[in-house]
């Protein structure tokens, strides 16, 4: 697995490359060229925060509640204590 890794980022900058032909070919479908934009964006600034289908949270983002629960040792299947 480690192979593969190194070996695919070895190709990073021919990537990259690539992307930014296909990004500002004229010859290619928009769909294409924006495909090719987004992912040189992801890879340059990372993907941007999405909300969760709450709205509420960010993925990532700092947990919105911490709970606590003591178990007895000698009854693990009890509820907490």
């Amino acid at each position: 697995m480690a192979d593969i890794r190194s070996l695919a980022r070895s190709q990073t900058k021919t990537a990259i490359n690539v992307l930014v032909k296909i990004m500002q070919s004229k010859d290619a479908t928009p769909a294409a060229r924006v495909s090719a934009a987004n992912a040189v964006l992801d890879r340059g600034w990372g993907k941007a925060a999405q909300p969760s289908e709450s709205g509420n949270e960010v993925p990532g983002g700092p947990p919105q509640r911490i709970e606590r629960h003591i178990v007895n040792p000698e009854n693990p299947d009890s509820e907490s204590i």
